[in-house]
Formats: structure tokens, C-alpha cells, sequence
């Protein structure tokens, strides 16, 4: 079965990203068809209730849990799933061309520690992900919705932030990228608004924290920084 359009959870909310068909290439498609059944869930199915998320049952094993919001093309998501064998991760993400990718670097690489879950981010951890249950949560360069007006589709508002928080294990770590000055100030604000949340040690006074060596450097952020905008990096631990 081909890729299409997941459906949207019923919700009153507004969605940080807009739901589009969006045609794969002919390798693309053929390794959805060819990988998406092993290495891949619908959030509309979890959700539902049509399949159980069961995140040992998928990895074979009981590990550390990380959750990745929004993997793009997935060359990050990959790398870093790579680098730690030993933590299963799972890449939530609603653009298909870039599920299809990271399908193929899973399968290029025969990585067995990283689930892909096509739909919304939000829907999966109201509804699926139990409380204090991850021992991570990255976000990478969420879509800024520059313009004002569009700004309340930000995906870091109070109200995720608390259901985020929420389904963090004590001591696991928020970690937010992104490279607009004005959506790394209010991730900032947001996040130390969350009574369980605090600064990592590593903060800085203006909150932010030194790119860690061990982020990859996407093609994405890196055409950020050659356009000249700075990247900020925030990481927030959850206390009780």
C-alpha cells in the first residue's frame, strides 16, 4: 500500500504543521512499500485504537525511550539512533517524502533501535505515551511560522509543553533547537514556566545551552547558518 495523507486526530487545537499529500519519488515509494510495515506505525491507528502502542513489543526489548518531533529528512534522526544502540527511538513526523528517506537510512544503516510514526506529535503524546515514561524528547528546528499571525501554530506553547513535561521520566531532558532568535526566546519562556522543568547545568544566563558536539549538523542547518542565523540550543530537565 502506497503512502498517503494520514488522517487527522480529531482535535480542537491548531495544528503546528498542514496537512498535505505529498508525492514520493519512485525510490522513495518503493521503499515505503517495501519498509514501512516493519519500521513504521500510523499515530491515527495508535490513537484509535486499531494497534496497541507497545514500544518493547516494536523494539524487541525494554530500553531507554526517546521521542524525536518532527525528524525532517532524517539524516539527524538516523545518526543519532546510530550512535546509541543501546536507546530505542522513535521519529514522529507527518511529511512522507521525509519518512520515506529516513526509511532508507534505516535500512542503509540496519537500524533496529528506531520506529517511525507517520502523524501528529501532539495526538500520540496525549493519548498513547503513559506519564513518566520517556527519558527524552528532542525537537529540532519546529517550523517557525515567522509570520505573526501564525504564530499561535508554534508547536512550543504552555499547553504542550505541560503534556511533554508530563511524559518525561524524573531527570529525562527536553531538548529544543531551532534557528529564529525571536522562537528560541519564547521556547525559552515557555519552558521555564513549566514548574518540572528546569535549566539544564549547562545554561547559560540567557538560558541557552552550548551546541552539543554529539547533535548532527543537518543539511537544513546549515543552510541556517550560511543564510546567517544563529542556532540556539535549550535543554530542560524534568525534576519531579
Amino acid at each position: 500500500m502506497g503512502a498517503e495523507t494520514a488522517p487527522a486526530p480529531r482535535t480542537d487545537r491548531i495544528p503546528s504543521f498542514v496537512h498535505q499529500r505529498n508525492r514520493l519519488t519512485e525510490g522513495q515509494q518503493s521503499a515505503w512499500d517495501r519498509l514501512w510495515h516493519r519500521h513504521g506505525r500510523d499515530v491515527a491507528d495508535l490513537v484509535e485504537g486499531r494497534e496497541p502502542y507497545d514500544p518493547p513489543a516494536w523494539f524487541g526489548r525494554t530500553a531507554p525511550l526517546v521521542l524525536e518531533i518532527g525528524s525532517g529528512m532524517g539524516e539527524s534522526t538516523a545518526a543519532l539512533a546510530a550512535a546509541a544502540p543501546d536507546v530505542d527511538h522513535m521519529a514522529v513526523e507527518v511529511f512522507e517524502p521525509g519518512l520515506a528517506q529516513l526509511l532508507l537510512r534505516v535500512e542503509s544503516s540496519d537500524l533496529t533501535n528506531l520506529l517511525l510514526l507517520r502523524g501528529d506529535a501532539v495526538a500520540l503524546l496525549d493519548a498513547c505515551i503513559p506519564v513518566d515514561s520517556l527519558d527524552g524528547i528532542r525537537i529540532f528546528f519546529p517550523d517557525p511560522w515567522p509570520k505573526r499571525r501564525h504564530r499561535k501554530r508554534r508547536l512550543v506553547q504552555p499547553g504542550f509543553v505541560g503534556l511533554a513535561a508530563s511524559r518525561l521520566r524524573p531527570g529525562a531532558i527536553l531538548h529544543m533547537a531551532t534557528d529564529w532568535a525571536d522562537y528560541a526566546v519564547q521556547m525559552r519562556d515557555v519552558a521555564d514556566a513549566e514548574r518540572r522543568l528546569q535549566r539544564a547545568p549547562e545554561a547559560g544566563p540567557n538560558g541557552f545551552v552550548p551546541r552539543p558536539d554529539w547533535r548532527p549538523v543537518s543539511k537544513f542547518e546549515q543552510r541556517a547558518i550560511t543564510e546567517g542565523r544563529e542556532v540556539s540550543d535549550l535543554m530542560y530537565e524534568k525534576h519531579h
